[in-house]
């Protein structure tokens, strides 16, 4: 018997942006509030973007009922969620020569450092960092949209990078000697 694909993926390293770790926000008017990250994944991690890929397939395995058109096949062309970002944000120098994927759950994630601390500060966890994520990909048919999105489980932060919000630190501000 074959090895069941698992529609779970934790990543290797990759970078935050988009981040609302610590606070489930709504996207629109009247939708339910989610905690969300976009995840970039560089186009040479050939690891984590095959994992993803596997993981892509057994979801559109495992969802079969809801993806199925009438001839009872699920369409080669199912809209996911990875998507890459030189043709689908080309004016975003963040998203050149990455891939990426955009998590959402009703539940908020784990955040933890590379000891597994929990992070609790979210200034501590921002759109720029690096780190690994835990995500789960599953079908959806949602008002006649079908396709396979991505679940958010964990997030764990790896190492600081330029952040994304064009802000400074304190230290950054201040850090020089007055004379």
């Amino acid at each position: 018997m074959a090895q069941e694909q698992s529609t779970k993926v934790v990543s290797g390293k990759v970078r935050f942006c988009y981040v609302n770790a610590f606070e489930a926000r709504a996207m629109n008017e009247g939708e339910e509030p989610k905690y969300s990250v976009c995840i970039l994944i560089s186009k040479s991690d050939k690891a984590t973007l095959d994992k993803i890929n596997a993981a892509i397939e057994a979801a559109k395995i495992v969802g079969k009922a809801k993806l199925a058109g009438k001839n009872g096949k699920v369409p080669t062309n199912v809209k996911t969620t990875l998507r890459d970002g030189d043709i689908d944000r080309p004016d975003d120098e963040a998203f050149a020569g990455m891939m990426f994927v955009n998590a959402n759950s009703s539940r908020r994630p784990q955040v933890v450092d590379s000891s597994l601390n929990p992070i609790i500060d979210p200034e501590e966890f921002y759109s720029g960092c690096y780190g690994r994520a835990s995500v789960n990909f599953y079908a959806y048919d949602f008002n006649g949209n079908k396709g396979i999105a991505c679940g958010l489980n964990n997030l764990q932060k790896l190492e600081d990078g330029e952040r994304f919000d064009g802000g400074s630190t304190a230290e950054e501000d201040f850090g020089d000697d007055l004379a």
